[in-house]
């Protein structure tokens, strides 16, 4: 799979990173092979790689992927915080070479691979497989255009030295359209299979799943828009759900996990870079949530001072945005916990990738109801009970904290993170159904961002959008214009793109419509 998708590199270069002065000889180059030049047999391999690339960046440099999760969506959302001294990303400096490394890898790596099945399938009279690639290139782009806002998008591909950008709310909009004209095509051919069959890393072929997850994600995609377009997010909330989505976790979408493909922790993790927050050790501690097992170690060093009465908690965390001098000086990577042993396991596989969890779909449910659209059936409280219950069958749990009671109905809420720092929130467990509206929306989002982990694109993407959940504000900021108490609203865009493509990123600044700086928010961020 690997010696096919580094001939495809060679020969499509038809993207911004390869708008170069002697762009014509390379794109026309007979040495190369092209596109057109392989066969069907070939076809069902280089899905596979369509369907890895975007979510294992960087499979032949894990670095990679350090740079477009770990420093970035992993730091922003709070599930980490770095112990590196010159790791300032946590700090709010977006480093402009960490995110071309990122933003190059997408569109040199993933989006080739995507344009090609795509345009394969469609010329081929491959029906099925073609509407699979369409609803996993709205799933691979959505996570890009969250991150930077317009991007490359419609013209893509153009085989011009201009690459002009499309605006968000058109790629959003445009997003809905392909994945509806997807859904059709799987509609008509429910209950069949795929003939991609192991090369579909997903599902296996598995044309009904294939389905709900168009559905749940055209869902996430409709919540997302709610505070710019609330007419767009309900109609289309509402039809992603009437047409069936993700309920059980028998249905989770994965991108599953190879020794070819490895899950990018484990290899990043073995550096010693960052460590657990201290928003998750004073919500799960608080909260007695046993997921914590799961999700990372007990520390090498733990301190038992600030544990739950009758509670053994030995998971440590630390605050994000630690001076260079603190790093430096406080043994951080003995003191707080890493990942747990499944992303630390050297030259394994490592856990499959989540795409789309029943317990994500759940809470994207609760938040529709406590909006008074129809979800088929149940509360805002029944939705957000569900969510809670299906991730921790989803980490092979049942539903009670580490003191054995009830999880669901706990009156438990966050605890001190340790003896100087207060709990990051008072937000409890059970759910409040007396509580106002914007009250249970944090409720609903605090238990979803737990339930994402370690899902930091979406995670970071959710607290931009609600403002939840209610987490520690940095202790220090580089950035004058984002203050310790706040996130970045975007990445600003990449040297690529400035050096290569300058034209076309006009248009792109262009439609942002604010300056290119961590500062502008995206389209759909109007809370």
């Amino acid at each position: 799979m690997k010696n096919i998708f580094y001939f495809l590199l060679s020969a499509l270069l038809i993207i911004p990173a390869a708008c170069t002065d002697d762009f014509d000889q390379i794109n026309t180059d007979p040495k190369n092979l092209t596109a057109d030049a392989l066969g069907q047999g070939e076809f069902g391999l280089v899905f596979g790689t369509a369907l890895y690339t975007p979510v294992m960046v960087g499979f032949a440099d894990r670095g990679s992927f350090q740079l477009s999760h770990s420093l970035f969506s992993d730091i922003y959302c709070n599930y980490f915080a770095t112990t590196a001294p010159n790791f300032d990303s946590d700090k709010f400096t977006l480093v402009g070479r960490w995110l071309n490394g990122a933003y190059v890898d997408f569109f040199r790596d993933a989006a080739p691979a995507i344009k090609y099945v795509e345009d394969y399938s469609a010329d081929n009279g491959y029906a099925v497989e073609n509407a699979i690639s369409k609803i996993w290139k709205v799933f691979a782009y959505h996570r890009v255009t969250d991150y930077w806002g317009p991007i490359p998008y419609t013209e893509f591909g153009n085989g011009e030295k201009v690459v002009n950008f499309t605006a968000q709310d058109v790629i959003y909009k445009d997003f809905f359209t392909t994945l509806d004209a997807a859904i059709s095509v799987l509609n008509s051919n429910a209950g069949g299979t795929s003939f991609l069959g192991s090369n579909d890393v997903v599902f296996s072929g598995n044309i009904d799943k294939w389905r709900k997850f168009a559905n749940s994600l055209k869902l996430r995609l409709a919540m997302r828009v709610r505070y710019v377009d609330a007419g767009l997010a309900k109609t289309n909330a509402e039809a992603a759900v009437a047409a069936g989505t993700i309920e059980s976790t028998g249905d989770n979408a994965f991108v599953h996990t190879s020794n070819n493909w490895r899950n990018g922790y484990t290899t990043i993790t073995q550096w010693g870079e960052y460590r657990m927050s201290g928003d998750m050790e004073s919500i799960l501690k608080g909260y007695q949530d046993p997921r914590m097992a799961d999700y990372f170690a007990p520390a090498a060093d733990p301190d038992p001072t600030d544990d739950p009465a009758g509670v053994d908690f030995p998971w440590e965390g630390m605050r994000n945005g630690q001076s260079k001098e603190a790093k430096q000086g406080i043994a951080f990577n003995t003191m707080a916990s890493d990942q747990s042993t499944p992303y630390t396991t050297a030259e394994s596989a490592g856990p499959d990738w989540p795409l789309i969890r029943a317990s994500e779909v759940a809470f994207l449910k609760a938040e529709g109801a406590l909006m008074g659209w129809n979800m088929g059936g149940g509360t805002a409280q029944s939705f957000y009970e569900d969510g809670i219950r299906l991730s921790f069958e989803e980490n092979s749990r049942d539903a009670v904290d580490l003191s054995g009671n009830d999880y669901v109905t706990s009156a438990n809420v966050p605890a001190n993170m340790d003896a100087s720092t207060p709990p990051v929130s008072t937000v409890p467990v059970a759910y409040d159904a007396s509580g106002s509206e914007e009250k249970q929306l944090e409720q609903i989002i605090t238990q979803k961002w737990i339930a994402l982990y370690p899902n930091s694109e979406e995670a970071w993407a959710e607290r931009r959008r609600t403002g939840y959940p209610t987490l520690y504000p940095r202790l220090n900021t580089d950035d004058p214009a984002i203050p310790v108490d706040a996130i970045p609203a975007r990445v600003p865009y990449t040297s690529t793109e400035y050096d290569n493509n300058a034209d076309g990123l006009a248009t792109g600044i262009s439609a942002l419509g604010g300056a290119d700086n961590g500062v502008t928010k995206l389209w759909w961020d109007k809370k």
